[in-house]
């Protein structure tokens, strides 16, 4: 009888235990589709400290202060995948639709590519215990390229509702065409769920990272990205657009699969024939074919 019960209460606590963690997921998954939706962003960001060697002569990004219209569609919904699409809106009319960031989650993801710098990202494996419950989110380019990766738990304590994690990544768009004496911004990212809409908050380093990865840091900047929900009606001129172009970024997205299912470190040129990748992929028309973005795409990949 004794070992009966021992059996009994084995069995109970594995159930009460397996239970437990499908309402964590599903309060993870809640929390991530909350993202989802027509918001008003206010983008926010500022240098706070600066360690230059050169004081005299180092100047530092001016601070930040930008809004918009954005609309994250929901492209995938999977228990273990789900797939944000960012379309930012600056008219009205078709042609003022920009292809934003994307951001995927996957859970108890063990794959990640990690960014070195100068378009390099080095391919991780992880053990499969170091990721038990947690959820990775993979950042995009807006031509899908990657950006940056990192993975952690959803905490839901307290009233608060957040992901946070640290991880490099290469210099934001505002940035990189206006500075060259840092190559990679180490991002602690935090994304939390508010009774408003969401927050993105970061607390970014600007570092010089040589061959050997010796880092030198540089200065350090805080982001606070706020995104406040408004009703869907006034983000149905980007819902209208991805309706006809997202058959394209179907085909882009399932050649970049290809490409990280590789599971090995990724090269990137950044332009071909003086053009960007991003400019191209947004000149393909709907109806290209699946052979003309493999081919794009190959040609910026450094073999």
């Amino acid at each position: 009888m004794r070992i009966k019960a021992i059996i009994f209460s084995i069995v109970l606590l594995t159930s009460l235990t397996g239970k437990s963690q499908d309402l964590k997921q599903q309060q993870d998954i809640n929390s991530i589709k909350a993202m989802c939706g027509c918001y008003e962003v206010k983008f926010n960001f500022t240098e706070t400290f600066k360690y230059s060697k050169d004081s005299i002569n180092y100047k530092p990004s001016e601070t930040k202060h930008d809004s918009g219209l954005e609309w994250v569609e929901l492209v995938e919904n999977l228990p273990n995948k789900i797939v944000l699409q960012h379309l930012l809106i600056v008219g009205t009319g078709e042609n003022d639709i920009v292809k934003h960031w994307r951001q995927d989650w996957l859970y108890e993801n063990t794959d990640l590519y990690s960014f070195f710098k100068d378009q390099t990202w080095k391919f991780n494996k992880l053990p499969t215990k170091s990721v038990k419950g947690q959820w990775t989110q993979k950042v995009y380019q807006v031509d899908d390229s990657p950006r940056y990766e990192g993975t952690a738990s959803w905490v839901h304590v307290d009233g608060k509702d957040y992901w946070m994690n640290t991880t490099d990544a290469p210099l934001p768009r505002r940035e990189h065409t206006k500075r060259n004496d840092y190559n990679v911004l180490k991002r602690r990212n935090i994304q939390e769920i508010t009774s408003s809409g969401w927050i993105h908050e970061q607390d970014n380093d600007k570092i010089v990272r040589d061959t050997d990865e010796k880092d030198v840091l540089l200065a350090q900047e805080k982001g606070m990205d706020i995104y406040t929900k408004v009703d869907d009606s006034k983000c149905l001129l980007a819902q209208n657009w991805w309706k006809k172009n997202h058959e394209v970024w179907i085909k882009v997205r399932s050649k970049w699969g290809k490409v990280y299912a590789n599971n090995k470190d990724l090269s990137l040129l950044n332009k071909v024939n003086k053009k960007s990748l991003f400019s191209i992929l947004f000149d393909l028309k709907p109806s290209a074919t699946q052979v003309e973005v493999d081919t794009i795409i190959d040609s910026f990949i450094v073999k």
